[in-house]
């Protein structure tokens, strides 16, 4: 069986834009790297029901928004795209339900929504501007970063903050893509946070600090909206000094493992959900690459590719659903500049 598998990238060096790699389940190995679309840093890349491809891009003049691109050839054809910032988001997605596009916008604090018109192009609706705020590390002293935005289980919007150390939950107006406050978060100074995953049958959600390299155990309430922080762990070794960002977050559909990447350790951490809302780290697997900022599953979870973005390659591996370990099965795989990995419909 092949699977395929969209890699946002960098542009710094060897990439050009979007590509695509098989997996061979069979086989069990990565093949068939695949230019998609050319674009200029799309480091995140989402697809949608509609065989839409939906991706960050930054102009020429270093402008920076979304573009869409119509996925039914390779290369793909551009529909359209909405540059509207000062520089390109960090984190996109596709609300189905409500035809609309999400995006975080690091760099300048801003949160955007697209709407999805009927021939798959988007234009810009509604934005919410986070303020500044300063924080005790460095890359969090010159204003609000969010870094992620995407649905919660009951179709709120929710927006990790690293800069402001802040997790907020917004309702979303169906017609026009308004965004309203329901919650704040404030995570411990420092933390980081980057990105978060839910399991709404134990109605907890799993957040990674990307400054602080922890993972914090959060119980979700639905009814208001609210998080409230539960335990927090290390995603690296206590006694490791050098630099690390913890990236990517995870969890298997069963809610019982949850997987972090480390850039700097090059390692992906893997963590057992207990029943008293904490969880217990089991594996610490090296990358087998430098700089591993994003890695996904499998359509039935059997294996992990992890992409490491300053080694230019792709890792694969085996998971055994039962501990939830991982095991290399191949580290040599070509990918350039890679740091989204997107599972295809």
């Amino acid at each position: 069986m092949i699977e395929k598998f969209l890699i946002g990238t960098y542009t710094t060096k060897l990439s050009k834009g979007v590509y695509e790699i098989d997996l061979d389940t069979d086989k069990k190995e990565l093949k068939n790297l695949q230019f998609v679309a050319k674009g200029r840093n799309p480091t995140y890349v989402a697809m949608s029901k509609d065989n839409k491809i939906y991706s960050v891009d930054k102009a020429e003049n270093g402008a920076g928004g979304a573009m869409a691109l119509d996925a039914s050839t390779r290369p793909t054809t551009e529909i359209n795209r909405c540059i509207n910032e000062s520089t390109n988001p960090a984190y996109i997605t596709v609300d189905e339900q409500r035809q609309f596009v999400y995006t975080a916008n690091y760099h300048t604090g801003e949160v955007m929504v697209y709407k999805i018109e009927s021939d798959g192009s988007i234009d810009f609706q509604n934005k919410v501007v986070h303020e500044e705020h300063v924080g005790p590390r460095p890359e969090q002293q010159n204003g609000a970063h969010p870094h992620y935005a995407d649905l919660t289980p009951d179709n709120r919007l929710v927006v990790v903050d690293l800069g402001q150390d802040r997790v907020y939950v917004y309702d979303i107006n169906d017609e026009d893509g308004s965004l309203t406050e329901v919650s704040c978060l404030h995570m411990e100074p420092g933390f980081g946070p980057r990105h978060i995953v839910f399991d709404p049958k134990k109605h907890l959600a799993y957040l990674v600090g990307e400054l602080s390299s922890k993972l914090a155990v959060l119980r979700y309430d639905a009814e208001n909206g609210s998080f409230e922080v539960k335990h927090i762990v290390d995603t690296i070794p206590h006694d490791w000094a050098d630099h690390n960002g913890s990236a990517a977050i995870r969890m298997s559909e069963d809610g019982r493992f949850i997987y972090v990447s480390n850039r700097g350790n090059n390692s992906l951490a893997v963590f057992e959900a207990k029943d008293n809302d904490k969880v217990a780290r089991v594996q610490l697997i090296p990358t087998e690459g430098d700089f591993p900022r994003d890695f996904n599953f499998n359509s039935d979870e059997s294996f992990v590719i992890a992409v490491n973005q300053n080694s230019d390659n792709a890792t694969l591996y085996a998971r055994d659903k039962e501990s939830g370990k991982l095991s290399v099965i191949q580290k040599d795989f070509m990918v350039p500049e890679g740091v989204c990995v997107a599972q295809e419909y």
